[in-house]
């Protein structure tokens, strides 16, 4: 994995790689809830809940600030 991103990109690539992980089960974790309260979530609602988590990660630039 160094050789291919670089022996100073190492550290930030585990980084990004661990962010996307996590970001992908708080996600699963949202949708999870969402159906168990309020019924299925169909493959459309499900790809828009990702484009806007997608969105709110981008505008923050990483992982929003708790409130």
């Amino acid at each position: 994995m160094r050789t291919r991103v670089g022996k100073r990109e190492f550290s930030a690539f585990i980084a990004s790689a661990v962010e996307r992980e996590l970001r992908g089960q708080l996600l699963d974790e949202y949708l999870a809830d969402y159906e168990r309260r309020k019924g299925p979530v169909s493959p459309p609602e499900q790809a828009r809940a990702q484009q806007v988590f997608d969105e709110v990660f981008a505008e923050e630039g990483g992982w929003p600030a708790a409130s």
